[in-house]
């Protein structure tokens, strides 16, 4: 089949049988429930995009198997314009929400095509698990389905390493094999848009070192509604209020769960690593799915940054404060974290290189340097958002009170300099939202976390750079003799 249309999405989640916890009550339709509708509603536009005829050859590209149009974020880039493609496909989804949505299916498609095109190195774990990884690739780009993932074990006691547990299954671990296939049981986290997903990728935590913990080293990918399987949501941030109260959390709440695994069947069929501890934790490296999602999240960052330049462009310009040096330095320091961002990504780009599995892959490092920089940057950019805003940001009324007896009051008492009361209040209602509202809260420390912990990625880039040509430059001049230096000859006349 083709790609989706925003209605097929629909229509699939509505056929599904999930368990789904939502503030202690079992959902039964995501695409109708307060907490998720929303956010179906959303992801349901970015299918509808890859039918608007101004965007057909961004959004999607004939199939190399039935020459059906699929998602451009499934295409194996082979060339340079590959890759630019892709990145345009992903830009038009990042801006559409402005980067607040952190896991629209793109982000898991690139790697599942990455590691198709890898696909011996889960064969060497499994000859099966090669085919399995090839087959399920081309069943998801051909069926278009939207995937999330879940990486982390469960923060119960964090001395102790995952195999000293308590409980042995706190952590999602191997039971039991048959014919059927694997038998998982314990708990993931976390599970971003599990709710709004069609199918879950369960991969390796790459933090699992201990040589004794081969009960936990496995990757598969199952269906949302496997028997057996069970998310438990956060509570929702979509308070149900208007698109002028909160224009984002009202539009974007992609939720956040836990994932439980009460023995649930993994068929063979699915399974692309299992028991081999060593495999699992390089995976990510050695297929390059790192990279590939990693070129993903600096494009969604990108757009994420550009959104946040704008309302603060606008704030400044709404109440005529562009004339203080302190407000201009402030816009002036978001606007080096942007471009410093973009830079990032024109480098990788432009370093490109066809990877050992034939795969035109982005340089890594401008790409590892951009994700060790965004987690930094945000919040420092959420706090300008509130410093630019101050008291601003609280006396901002709702729109019911435009349209009460009170809208007089409010639309005299609230104006700005450039804005009459109730656009400005619709600016700063959006300012609120992204620095100050329970959406706000949970999209700055996303952000904190979203690849894992800012130390552990920090560490990883030190070990990974290159550092033997700067250390061998100063070993060289440390040794150098001096030398005499002739003068030199000066031209007639000069």
């Amino acid at each position: 089949m083709p790609a989706r249309s925003g209605a097929q999405y629909i229509a699939d989640l509505k056929k599904m049988k999930r368990e789904i916890w939502i503030g202690g009550e079992r959902v039964d339709d995501v695409t109708t429930h307060p907490a998720t509708r929303r956010g179906v509603e959303s992801y349901a536009h970015l299918y509808d995009m890859q039918y608007d005829p101004a965007l057909r050859d961004v959004m999607t590209y004939p199939s190399p198997t039935t020459g059906d149009r699929v998602g451009i974020s499934f295409l194996t880039p082979r060339t340079p314009t590959d890759l630019a493609r892709r990145r345009e496909m992903m830009r038009q989804w990042a801006n559409y929400s402005g980067g607040m949505m952190g896991r629209t299916p793109d982000y898991v498609n690139t790697s599942f095509m990455a590691m198709a095109a890898a696909s011996d190195y889960f064969a060497a774990n499994d000859p099966r698990f090669g085919e399995n990884v090839r087959n399920y690739y081309d069943y998801i780009r051909e069926h278009d389905l939207c995937l999330t993932h879940t990486l982390i074990n469960p923060q119960a006691n964090r001395s102790k390493g995952v195999n000293e547990q308590a409980d042995p299954y706190l952590p999602a671990g191997i039971v039991t094999t048959n014919s059927d296939g694997v038998v998982i049981r314990g708990c993931r986290m976390l599970a971003t848009s599990a709710p709004l997903a069609d199918e879950i990728m369960v991969f390796p935590s790459t933090v699992v070192k201990n040589e004794n913990a081969d009960k936990y080293a496995f990757a598969f990918s199952i269906a949302t509604d496997t028997p057996g399987m069970k998310f438990i949501c956060r509570e929702s941030l979509d308070q149900g209020k208007s698109h002028f109260d909160h224009p984002l959390a009202s539009r974007f709440e992609e939720m956040d769960a836990i994932v439980v695994f009460d023995d649930v069947t993994v068929p063979w069929e699915r399974m692309f690593l299992f028991g081999d501890m060593e495999r699992c934790n390089g995976c990510y490296g050695a297929t390059d799915a790192v990279v590939h999602m990693m070129h993903q999240v600096c494009i969604k960052n990108i757009a994420k940054a550009e959104f946040l330049l704008g309302v603060i462009l606008m704030m400044i310009e709404t109440v005529a404060i562009e004339q203080f040096q302190h407000v201009q330095e402030k816009a002036a320091e978001v606007m080096t974290y942007l471009e410093t961002m973009k830079a990032c990504l024109r480098a990788a780009e432009a370093d490109a290189h066809l990877d050992s599995w034939g795969v035109m892959t982005p340089a890594r490092m401008p790409l590892d340097i951009a994700r060790n920089m965004f987690p930094k940057m945000y919040p420092r950019i959420v706090e300008i958002i509130q410093l630019l805003g101050a008291s601003g940001l609280m006396a901002i009324a709702t729109e019911a009170d435009f349209a009460g007896p009170i809208a007089a009051d409010v639309s005299k008492y609230l104006q700005a300099a450039n804005a009459d009361g109730k656009e400005r209040v619709r600016l700063y209602r959006l300012a609120w939202d992204i620095a100050c509202s329970g959406f706000g809260g949970r999209q700055e420390l996303y952000e904190r976390y979203f690849f894992g912990d800012p130390i552990r990625m920090m560490s990883a880039l030190y070990f990974g750079y290159d550092k033997e040509p700067l250390k061998e430059r100063i070993r060289s001049f440390l040794h150098q003799e001096d030398a005499s230096v002739a003068p030199t000859p000066v031209a007639a006349g000069g």
